[in-house]
């Protein structure tokens, strides 16, 4: 009997010890509420600068402000009226000079302390708006433009003068463009 007893515990230790192994449930399950109020804070924070923007749009009747489609708005100081003329495209070289101000105009850098300015487009870092904003000028053309804080330099700010979620205002002209011929059109 004991060896009945036996055969059968290790038949059922045996059988048990080929089970695969099953795996082990996480000890804590997330949530994404952190996520899902991280969104609604952005869409609160962006509400509230498109507010401010659009409240200093309203107030001033001197200047046609247009929208971009990029989420900034601005209007021209000069306009190149001629056709003819292009815009910037993705490897251009381009000089520009800009200013950037608080959204009531109270100077952050002015055009002296930037000074003249070198840019190959889209493949050097600029923060986004003023990225965009280039591309929507004529050589020759100054605008100015309202940029909500995710446009300009966002959370961070510049760590500088510049704080986080601060929306900015500037005054950009492009001087020239020229175009630059691509490396890989050359070479065969």
């Amino acid at each position: 009997m004991k060896t009945k007893i036996s055969i059968l515990l290790l038949l059922v230790i045996s059988m048990v010890a080929c089970k695969t192994p099953e795996a082990r449930k996480p000890v804590s399950h997330n949530s994404g509420s952190f996520i899902n109020e991280s969104i609604q804070r952005n869409k609160k924070l962006i509400k509230q600068e498109e507010d401010k923007i659009l409240n200093i749009i309203h107030q001033d009747s001197t200047n046609n402000y247009l929208s971009s489609t990029n989420g900034f708005w601005y209007y021209y100081n000069t306009k190149v009226q001629t056709d003819s003329l292009l815009k910037p495209q993705f490897g251009d070289l381009v000089t520009f000079n800009y200013d950037i101000a608080t959204l009531n105009g109270n100077s952050i850098y002015s055009k002296d302390e930037i000074g003249l300015r070198e840019y190959v487009m889209d493949k050097e870092n600029l923060f986004t708006g003023l990225r965009q904003a280039l591309k929507l000028l004529k050589e020759g053309e100054t605008a100015t433009f309202l940029f909500p804080s995710h446009k300009a330099f966002g959370y961070y700010g510049d760590n500088d003068r510049i704080g986080r979620n601060t929306p900015i205002r500037s005054t950009i002209t492009l001087n020239s463009i020229e175009k630059i011929e691509n490396e890989n059109q050359n070479n065969p």
